[in-house]
């Protein structure tokens, strides 16, 4: 089986927004020398592990990221008929185990029983969790400390397993990310613009309430983006305890995603939803390596347009970089929707070839 499944994808965003800076900008990025839109990795794996698709391809191995999981147990073992004051020490005891506590110490705020950072729970740990609880209610007596060995080394969670997790009190625990995703750039350069907009009153009579009900501004962009991401099946493999079928489901649920899922972000504003025109697919056991620097040199549209140029630019880089190095994919799958070359299929069917061989 070889180790690595790289995917280069350029996909075209209409007028959009799909993910803002502090100050609502688009995000952007210079290259080249030119100023590109970006869509960081982490609005991108965002929005495919909370997506319909990646949801229901992994149903019941995915886990929940939160800082409140304190603030739920909490509410379990009241509603289970647990005196408030111990509810709440009995779940900073539990919710401790996944992290430091935002409070040091309970100042009767729902903010005392958060953790201080995001914490990536898994099915496993999600249930262990659900009988503890459902026990300190039944039996009225605080956890041992053998009851809060709640974390888990192995588990099933198809997300953690790909994009990883930090638990900085307690490393054994850490889940190394399998898949590595970069921020998605423009092939060209940009410039943002500016939306001014106005609502009217539907109350308005016409007299002398004439007018705009409300003015605002709204910034966007348009643009071709090249996404990479590389995927290292054989720690994907280890991080789901061997379980080769559904390493081939998380693999499917990721490149889908990456082809057909895009961020959310103003999408009310702009319906901006696209899916990948181009997709190449490689596999290999050399060091993997971004395509980006195709696009050091803005791409024009011309007269081929910018789609078929943005394409031959990446192609011509991949050739030389095989031809360079020695140590390229023969046998690369591409789907190409400008030529109808190759197809979804045939990329996931060579994404996840020879996982069930280990």
């Amino acid at each position: 089986m070889e180790r690595f499944v790289q995917l280069h994808l350029l996909t075209a965003y209409p007028p959009a927004n799909l993910n803002r800076d502090d100050l609502g900008r688009p995000k952007t990025a210079l290259m080249g020398g030119a100023e590109r839109l970006r869509i960081s990795s982490q609005s991108l794996k965002r929005a495919w592990r909370t997506s319909d698709l990646f949801q229901e391809k992994l149903k019941g191995h995915l886990g929940t990221r939160t800082k409140r999981m304190g603030e739920e147990i909490f509410h379990r073992l009241v509603q289970g008929g647990i005196a408030e004051k111990q509810a709440r020490e009995w779940t900073r005891q539990i919710a401790t185990v996944f992290g430091k506590l935002k409070k040091s110490k309970d100042d009767g705020s729902i903010e005392a029983l958060h953790i201080e950072q995001l914490a990536h729970f898994s099915p496993e740990e999600q249930t262990a969790i659900d009988t503890l609880v459902q026990r300190l209610i039944e039996t009225k007596q605080g956890p041992s400390a053998e009851d809060l060995n709640l974390l888990r080394e192995r588990h099933s969670a198809a997300d953690i397993a790909l994009f990883g997790r930090m638990l900085a009190d307690v490393p054994r625990f850490n889940t190394e990310a399998a898949c590595q995703v970069a921020h998605a750039i423009t092939v060209h350069k940009v410039a943002v613009e500016d939306d001014f907009y106005t609502a009217v009153d539907d109350l308005n009579r016409g007299e002398e309430d004439v007018g705009a009900g409300h003015m605002g501004e709204t910034e966007f962009g348009a643009g071709l983006f090249y996404l990479y991401l590389c995927l290292d099946r054989e720690l994907l493999l280890k991080n789901l305890g061997g379980d080769a079928k559904l390493a081939e489901r998380t693999v499917e649920a990721l490149v889908a995603s990456a082809a057909t899922v895009a961020p959310t972000g103003k999408q009310n504003s702009f319906a901006s939803r696209a899916r990948a025109s181009y997709i190449l697919c490689e596999r290999g056991d050399t060091q993997p390596r971004s395509l980006s620097v195709a696009f050091l040199k803005p791409v024009e549209a011309g007269s081929k347009g910018l789609l078929a140029n943005a394409v031959e630019a990446l192609e011509d880089e991949r050739r030389r970089l095989d031809s360079a190095y020695g140590d390229g994919d023969s046998d690369a799958v591409a789907m190409n929707t400008l030529t109808g070359q190759g197809s979804l299929a045939d990329i996931l069917a060579y994404a996840k070839g020879g996982l069930a061989d280990g």
